[in-house]
């Protein structure tokens, strides 16, 4: 692959970095501005900041969009000082950061239809133009032009299934994106579709090679049968399990989110009773956290577990519990302590369960289901869920101490965010595959369609959001892994991701024309897929009110 000339590769990085830092001084002036527009006394009021939810929202899209240019401008210094920028790699930085930062001055998208202008956060057009510097307008001048996008087309088309903004990771983790994605190819990208239009079960064969690859036991420790790796590996086997089908990447995300509950919170004996089966993918866990009246609200939960001598006996229902029917293992926050009505009185359950099939989904005593047939994010199957006395032993409360299971789990929210935002990465990357592909074989008016500019657009800005997205992702998981707080970033990489993942799936769709509407074509599926992302492990919405109450210092 050509690679960037190294003056011109030396002078787009001077001016990264100093982008970067520019932006983040506005970011500071801006938090600095709604922060006196919420506070009364020093003190942020709550009713004044839900008053104020679009500025506070737009400030954390500002956010998320600077810590984006941050990490990708590090990772573009790291590569350049490595082994020099690849000319894909100059044309995805140089695109993507000149569109985000002409869109932070313009207007983020939220949504569809709701754009985050600076105005919303108190700035005028002066006051912008004090951020307006030389390299700023140079990299808005000069980056997302017609030329590069049209370049950048023209070469992924070249490397079909190319992945931007993927140099840096060392062997062994570029070793595992390629035993994935070789598993992917020849097991799971042939049977999705099939899998998707009948709401089929991933078949137990798949589930058995992904325990022999280890994905089940990724960042489990090798004293419990586990390989010990950390969240980045987590990231790219999520992303590229994703890229192949959601629902294959989406069954690693409930063994991570049991294996994190336990290694963190769980008893020398639970540990070892649980953690070598959930690597070995002999027991498949799922989270029953959600209720039908809670939403995000978990701290508000009604259903509860009460202690009759060696047992709880569980009463009550959750909602959109994935993979509830066939799995050995239901996480189950509960309400232990009846007299507290927040979330002082919530516990988890290690809740064993004889595993289900279609014919009888709930072979257990005091449990019942009903399926929730969803548009996209299939494979594993939702259900709704009621409780009527089923029974759990004493010895399957979390940790054996009640009243600590909300802040058990919040403290697994960065590992389930930052691998929502690998899985999203994944899709969006699937999106970018079959656009590539189509694109190129599509002939209209005498010539493939991707030499038409407006679809060699949409390739180009697909493949620089995700490697923006994907970039900061990993920045979250390296934090992750060494230990350092990282709730705030998690909660950036997943807005973020998600989005993108929305985005790419749409243009995808939109390059296949009517063949996009068409059940049979793969990417009709991407974008189910893709729409369900923006929702579950926390809304873009939610996620918004996450950050910008973080930034604000409201305490929550």
């Amino acid at each position: 692959m050509l690679r960037a000339s190294p003056e011109g590769a030396d002078n787009l990085i001077t001016m990264a970095l100093g982008a970067a830092g520019t932006m983040g001084q506005l970011l500071a002036d801006a938090t600095a501005k709604l922060r006196d527009r919420v506070t009364v006394d020093g003190r942020p009021v709550t009713r004044i900041f839900d008053r104020e939810q679009r500025a506070a929202h737009a400030l954390a899209w500002l956010a998320t969009y600077v810590e984006a240019i941050r990490q990708f401008a590090a990772y573009a210094d790291r590569i350049h000082l490595a082994d020099g920028l690849s000319e894909i790699d100059e044309l995805v930085v140089r695109i993507g950061l000149g569109e985000y930062i002409a869109q932070i001055f313009g207007g983020i998208p939220m949504s569809q239809g709701e754009l985050a202008r600076p105005a919303d956060l108190g700035f005028t057009r002066a006051d912008l133009s004090r951020y307006m510097n030389a390299q700023i307008e140079t990299l808005i001048d000069s980056g997302n032009i017609a030329q590069r996008r049209a370049r950048l087309a023209e070469l992924l088309r070249t490397q079909q299934e190319a992945t931007t903004g993927t140099p840096g990771l060392d062997d062994t983790l570029e070793s595992i994106r390629d035993e994935m994605r070789k598993f992917t190819v020849s097991g799971v990208i042939q049977q999705a579709q099939r899998w998707h239009l009948s709401n089929e079960y991933i078949p137990l064969d798949i589930v058995a090679q992904m325990a022999e690859l280890g994905v089940f036991g990724l960042n489990i420790p090798e004293d419990f049968g586990g390989l010990g790796l950390g969240k980045l590996a987590m990231c790219v086997v999520s992303e590229e399990l994703s890229r192949g089908y959601i629902g294959v990447g989406s069954l690693s995300t409930r063994a991570e989110i049991a294996a994190e509950l336990i290694l963190r919170h769980g008893s020398e004996e639970q540990k070892r009773r649980w953690l070598p089966k959930i690597a070995a993918g002999i027991a498949l866990p799922a989270a029953a956290f959600t209720e039908p009246n809670s939403g995000s609200d978990l701290a508000s939960i009604r259903t509860r577990a009460v202690r009759q001598g060696a047992v709880y006996r569980v009463h009550g229902s959750k909602t959109w519990i994935a993979h509830a029917a066939r799995a050995d293992l239901l996480l189950l926050l509960v309400r232990t302590n009846l007299k507290e009505i927040d979330q002082r009185g919530l516990s988890i359950l290690l809740a064993e369960k004889p595993r289900g099939n279609d014919d009888n989904p709930f072979p257990a005593s005091g449990i019942s289901g009903n399926e929730i047939v969803s548009l996209g994010y299939r494979g594993m199957k939702e259900f709704e869920l009621v409780f009527d006395g089923f029974e759990v032993p004493v010895s399957g409360l979390l940790g054996d101490v009640e009243g600590i299971g909300f802040k058990q789990l919040m403290e697994t929210f960065e590992t389930v965010r930052i691998q929502t935002a690998a899985r999203a990465v994944g899709v969006a990357q699937s999106a970018l595959d079959q656009a590539i592909g189509y694109s190129g074989q599509r002939m209209q008016f005498g010539a493939p369609i991707v030499n038409f500019p407006r679809v060699s657009d949409k390739i180009a800005m697909m493949a620089a959001e995700i490697a923006m997205a994907r970039q900061l992702t990993y920045s979250v998981a390296r934090t992750k892994d060494s230990h350092g707080r990282c709730d705030l970033e998690a909660a950036m990489a997943k807005l973020l991701a998600a989005r993108v993942a929305w985005a790419a799936a749409d243009n995808a769709v939109q390059i296949h024309g009517g063949n996009g509407l068409a059940v049979e074509f793969p990417v009709s599926r991407i974008l189910c897929d893709a729409r369900a992302l923006n929702i579950l492990e926390g809304s873009g919405e939610i996620l918004a009110q996450v950050i910008a109450r973080r930034l604000l210092n409201t305490g929550d």
